[in-house]
């Protein structure tokens, strides 16, 4: 009986133990969780050029994967085993690859998605100031996944500060960070992204109307809910800007295919699915501006292979358009998924 008794205040001590253990846990994420006001102020590039309603914009759309997703590599959210890329090195040459690529294709706006600043996973890089070095121009950053320290999986992520980053020479009157739904509820949010746009509004020459552009990076892994709510919070903005009189211009990652770009179909249903942006899911006066010449992103589910066939790719990538901007051109870049796991896409327009 007391053998009993002792092995029985012994199960409610080390139970007691677990409970504080895990209750500190839970309280600790509580407390240090990143909660970022409804809409913030943001500093504005130090860009100088004035752009003309007679002139072309040039803008281009990269998820640079915080420059560890090139195609060698997997990732254990989409099926694959890997959490962070092997080595420094590699980061930095997936960083030099994507700066060499955007070069390549020169544009006057660059909205750039999965842009670490002092994360683990990237080395503590920071990757900001390494595109405004190599680009020779200033950016604007908002934070959308800070953490001190993300527990899962195993060896986990660790600590993360990553966001969307805006880079332009042209001069910028200001710049904000609008938070959009959140897809998650407690505890998983308290170490999970928060999503978010980033507007730049910038001065147009000849004219009182502002040319508006907006960056995002939607919600990848939810159950759908999430990228509903925030496609509808951003066709909102969009709608609002438009009935001002402006020009307003919005790309990044949708996560999310376009109605009439069927040219990737599923190729395994159990691996990640894209939700599907209808026309209807617009608001009037705007348009996708998309090209599925080639794939925008790939599964992560295995190393690329070279081949759509043998890999799973989507078209998620893209633009919205007003109709008082005409789209002279959107190509996607071919470059094989070599730096990252996505695709840059190039719009070039001209102002009614």
């Amino acid at each position: 009986m007391k053998k009993k008794k002792k092995g029985l205040r012994r199960a409610v001590v080390v139970s007691g133990i677990f409970f504080l253990l895990v209750a500190g846990i839970l309280l600790f994420y509580t407390i240090r969780e990143y909660r970022p006001a409804p809409v913030e102020t943001l500093e504005p590039s130090k860009g100088s050029r004035i752009v003309s309603t007679s002139e072309s914009l040039k803008i281009i759309t990269y998820n640079t994967g915080y420059g560890g997703l090139s195609a060698g590599e997997d990732f254990f959210m989409d099926g694959g085993r890997k959490v962070s890329p092997e080595s420094k090195t590699l980061v930095e040459e997936n960083l030099n690859g994507i700066s060499e690529t955007l070069k390549k294709y020169p544009a006057d706006v660059y909205f750039l998605q999965e842009v670490d600043r002092n994360s683990s996973r990237s080395y503590k890089i920071d990757e900001t100031a390494w595109y405004e070095k190599e680009l020779g121009m200033d950016g604007i950053f908002a934070c959308n996944f800070k953490c001190d320290f993300v527990p899962y999986p195993i060896p986990p992520i660790g600590k993360v500060d990553s966001g969307i980053f805006t880079m332009t020479d042209l001069k910028v009157d200001s710049a904000s960070r609008i938070a959009l739904a959140e897809s998650f509820s407690w505890p998983v949010k308290t170490c999970n992204l928060k999503r978010c746009m980033l507007e730049t509004r910038i001065p147009l020459e000849g004219t009182e109307k502002e040319l508006v552009l907006i960056n995002f990076h939607l919600e990848a892994y939810d159950s759908g809910e999430g990228k509903i709510a925030q496609s509808r919070m951003l066709a909102k903005k969009l709608e609002e800007e438009y009935e001002k009189g402006n020009y307003v211009i919005a790309g990044g990652d949708f996560n999310q295919t376009f109605e009439g770009t069927d040219t990737y179909p599923i190729q395994n249903e159990e691996y990640w699915k894209p939700g599907k942006m209808e026309e209807s899911d617009l608001p009037d006066h705007f348009s996708f501006a998309v090209d599925d010449t080639y794939p925008t992103c790939r599964l992560l589910n295995q190393p690329y292979t070279g081949s759509y066939e043998d890999s799973q790719v989507y078209v998620i990538d893209g633009f919205l358009v007003s109709d008082n901007v005409e789209v002279l051109q959107c190509q996607v870049q071919n470059t094989e998924f070599q730096y990252t796991d996505h695709q840059p896409v190039f719009l070039e327009v001209k102002f009614r």
